[in-house]
């Protein structure tokens, strides 16, 4: 998918020309008191028509469409509902621009405009309102099309312009675009890469994601091959490999925009199993096609690295993915069998589709030669986690309570709601094996 162009204009709405102008409306509140007066003016009333007729509320993600029939500049009206104002929230903003690129892309045009809304709640800049309007609006618009023979419903939408009454702004939202268009790509790569099948997205061409990046990004990059991975002793993660024809790799990417070159680094390890059937303890056919999505903790903080370097950000950021297939075959590793890690701890594995935490043991202990200022893994590691949290929240464990704070208010403002799980002492009786250092 290609993103769209992101840019700020100054112009009244009523003025503004465009294929599709697109408003942002709290519920209950008067068009009086919004953007859309001066343009509802224009239309001889029609929108507020439309609004006293409950025919639009401004619920939240509500859209209605209006042809202007050439009273004003824009030929499409687009009112989009925020909810009521009291719970508007840069992720409303940022479902409500979704719904409205959603919307625009039906029409088939290829730009559209959008006011910077000027009711929203106090303390929420113009800089956080657009940052959250371009993400939204990338994300609802994302399509991903790359094996489809017939052409997708909707072409995708080249330009989107934010619209501001004065000057004045301009800088606030110039910035929160430079955000947004940065974030957004990033989830779009991450998002492209858990869409792409294993038998294209294989650890080889994991490898070469991250060398392209690494070159348009100037970001220092080392793989690590199988030879070096015996010799540094990942016995994790080559057992996890074993069963597979595709050769594992060990991927290592640094960014470093710190003022210190020599300051501590945060770390990011990503699970990043391109395929994963469950190994001998083979998964249920039902649904094992969502397994190539195995790799998204990779693809994390793979994406993550990548925006670091486009937003110039003053800190060292080290990305870690250890990647491979888990596959059954003669030579995969069966339950039973004991591998040493890294760190020289020995496990026994007991269920070969628990592969995640003995890829992330390798990962993880390598992460600790750079001393990290915070070490943080990403993994889609276990379903249980959704049954315990359901779709909505990101189960979190750590042993850093400010760290752990600063996560949960990320999580928190991107919309990636996080939720603190237990670690608790008697969990670690679970680890205890009779032959090994510890079972997975």
């Amino acid at each position: 998918m290609k993103i769209m162009q992101v840019t700020v204009e100054v112009a009244r709405v009523e003025a503004a020309s465009a294929e599709v102008l697109v408003l942002l409306h709290c519920e209950g509140e008067a068009l009086a008191k919004q953007d859309t007066a001066r343009l509802d003016t224009a239309l001889g009333g029609a929108l507020s028509t439309l609004v006293h007729s409950k025919e639009f509320e401004g619920k939240a993600n509500e859209v209605l469409l209006y042809h202007t029939q050439g009273k004003v500049p824009a030929k499409r009206v687009v009112l989009v509902g925020l909810g009521k104002k009291n719970e508007v929230t840069t992720e409303t903003i940022r479902q409500a621009m979704g719904s409205a690129a959603k919307r625009v892309r039906q029409t088939k045009v290829e730009s559209f405009s959008v006011a910077l809304p000027t009711v929203r709640p106090e303390g929420m800049s113009s800089l956080d309102v657009a940052q959250a309007m371009v993400e939204g609006a990338i994300l609802g618009s994302y399509q991903f099309t790359v094996y489809r023979s017939e052409a997708a419903s909707g072409r995708d939408v080249a330009e989107m312009k934010i619209l501001i009454p004065m000057k004045g702004q301009s800088r606030q939202v110039t910035e929160g675009i430079r955000r947004g268009v940065a974030t957004a790509e990033a989830t779009v790569f991450v998002r492209d890469l858990c869409n792409h099948p294993s038998n294209v997205l294989t650890p080889t061409r994991v490898a070469d994601e991250a060398k392209a990046i690494a070159k348009a990004d100037g970001i220092a990059i080392n793989i690590l091959e199988q030879k070096e991975m015996e010799r540094l002793g990942m016995g994790a993660l080559l057992g996890v490999a074993r069963g597979s024809q595709e050769p594992p790799k060990f991927i290592i990417l640094e960014y470093n925009g710190a003022k210190k070159k020599d300051a501590r680094p945060v770390v990011l390890v990503g699970k990043t199993i391109t395929f994963d059937t469950g190994g001998i303890s083979l998964k249920p056919a039902e649904n094992m096609e969502h397994m190539k999505a195995d790799m998204t903790g990779g693809a994390e903080v793979l994406a993550s690295i990548r925006a670091a370097a486009r937003l110039k950000l003053p800190l060292r950021l080290i990305s870690i993915l250890p990647v491979a297939e888990n596959m059954p075959g003669g030579r995969a590793m069966k339950p039973g069998d004991i591998v040493t890690t890294l760190s020289g701890k020995t496990v026994e594995v007991q269920n070969t589709d628990a592969e995640g935490r003995l890829i992330l043991a390798d990962g993880l202990a390598y992460a600790m030669r750079y001393n990290p200022v915070a070490l943080i893994d990403i993994a889609t590691l276990t379903g249980a986690c959704v049954v315990a949290l359901g779709q909505f929240a990101i189960g979190m464990f750590g042993t850093d309570d400010t760290l752990k704070e600063r996560v949960r208010k990320a999580g928190q403002k991107s919309g990636e709601r996080v939720w603190e799980m237990p670690l608790w002492e008697e969990y670690f009786e679970q680890l205890k094996s009779d032959v090994a250092d510890m079972r997975n």
